[in-house]
């Protein structure tokens, strides 16, 4: 089907990213007003972000045990993605496999062609066919929006500020004068939590984004919806030891684990309702067409 632009949508995301913008504009002004010394942990944070930006995808795929699998190990997954990845007209990504009873997915990569697609043994075991090509669109639509760039960027000056909270104190150096970190330290603190629900709801708005990709890749919003009830049914009989183990993949899954949770507005993802909700009015929207 034609890639079509769910422009309401988009424009909360545009106005997200703005607020991001003006916020880390203030900030950059705050610190250079009152924070001279400020330049080299700038600089060495930017470094971070350039090696978290360029290496994502191998800590992401380390941090879940997941490996690079060839087409003779999983020859069904690999046509899939291979199928879907023409429908979405994207290079088609390297595929990996994480050994866990927990059922989820997730994409990394920094660009269309340095993507990777990862899928759990538990998910594999637990969908049929409609409902595992509807989470492999999922993934897909996160790469053809490149949205592990965006969120990298995104979280840049957040971290920087979160970095500042904490190590404030020794970012003074033979400063003696101590209301210049003092400021520095108040602003980022409120810098870092105003970004953090911010990306946060960034975030929730890319997998609103990501369902509406996948729908249009396969033509068939029933199956992302049933695959999402699918999941976050299963998730009930997985061990809690296993989902604390993996909690901290959250904003890369496709499912969030519920294991420790803050809340809905620091939550990464909208709750599983709503997204089934927007996957049904899509289909109803789609069968009128």
């Amino acid at each position: 089907m034609e890639w079509k632009t769910d422009w309401g949508l988009r424009g909360r995301m545009a106005f997200t990213m703005f607020l991001l913008f003006a916020l880390y504009v203030v900030f950059v002004g705050v610190l250079t007003v009152y924070f001279g010394d400020f330049l080299f942990p700038l600089v060495m944070l930017g470094g971070f972000a350039i090696a978290q930006y360029f290496f994502s995808d191998k800590l992401a795929l380390r941090s879940m045990g997941a490996r690079e699998v060839s087409p003779d190990e999983y020859p069904d997954l690999h046509r899939r993605v291979e199928r879907l990845s023409q429908q979405a007209d994207l290079p088609k990504p390297t595929i990996a496999v994480a050994d866990t009873q927990v059922p989820n997915a997730f994409a990394t990569g920094r660009n269309k062609k340095n993507a990777t697609v990862a899928v759990t043994t538990g998910l594999l075991r637990s969908l049929d066919e409609d409902e595992l090509d509807g989470v492999l669109a999922h993934e897909l639509a996160h790469v053809k929006n490149r949205d592990v760039m965006v969120m990298t960027i995104a979280s840049f000056l957040s971290t920087i500020a979160f970095f500042i909270v904490r190590w404030g104190w020794l970012l003074g150096g033979n400063n003696r004068q101590g209301a210049p970190v003092i400021v520095a330290v108040l602003v980022s603190i409120v810098v870092w939590i105003v970004s953090f629900l911010l990306i946060r709801a960034l975030s929730r708005y890319r997998e609103y984004s990501a369902d509406r990709g996948a729908a249009l890749i396969t033509g068939k919003p029933g199956a992302l919806a049933s695959a999402l009830m699918t999941i976050d049914g299963r998730m009930d009989r997985v061990p809690e030891e296993d989902l604390r183990q993996e909690a901290e993949m959250n904003a890369f899954f496709i499912i969030p684990i519920k294991a420790g949770f803050v809340g809905k507005i620091a939550s990464t993802h909208p709750s599983t309702e709503n997204r089934i909700e927007r996957l049904r009015d899509l289909e109803r929207e789609m069968e009128t067409a």
